[in-house]
């Protein structure tokens, strides 16, 4: 019993390498390196235009949790910043008490804002800055 063990661990461990083998050669028509395309500077245009259309993203997150007021506890307040590579977004500031909740939005471009900011969506805002 421990022999047919021994030869069919041995024959898994062949075919394995095997098929290691088998990927690592490329075939006639599957190209391996000579498959890249034709087109190279038609991809590099792509991922240029891709990368354009990136910076317009809003991909600079932060979210600072505090409390507004000095009666209240657990970070229930909270500004977030949501910002492109430019520093233009939004900051969406919501106000927490005891009998109701203010929500705010103040519009960032260049990483500045024309209405007054608090300390805490300057804080979102700097934590955002890449």
């Amino acid at each position: 019993m421990e022999l047919v063990s021994v030869v069919a661990l041995a024959l898994a461990a062949v075919a394995l390498a095997l098929t290691l083998q088998a990927r690592r050669t490329p075939r006639a028509g599957d190209g391996g390196v000579d498959a890249v395309p034709e087109d190279v500077q038609g991809l590099r245009q792509e991922v240029a235009a891709l990368r354009r259309e990136g910076t317009d993203a809003l991909r600079h997150l932060a979210v600072v949790r505090y409390d507004a007021f000095g009666d209240m506890g657990g970070h229930l307040s909270w500004s977030v910043a949501l910002l492109d590579d430019s520093g233009s977004g939004v900051v969406l500031t919501s106000i927490h008490g005891r009998s109701d909740a203010r929500t705010y939005a103040k519009s960032i471009s260049d990483w500045t804002c024309e209405q007054q900011l608090s300390p805490e969506e300057l804080e979102a805002i700097d934590h955002a800055r890449p």
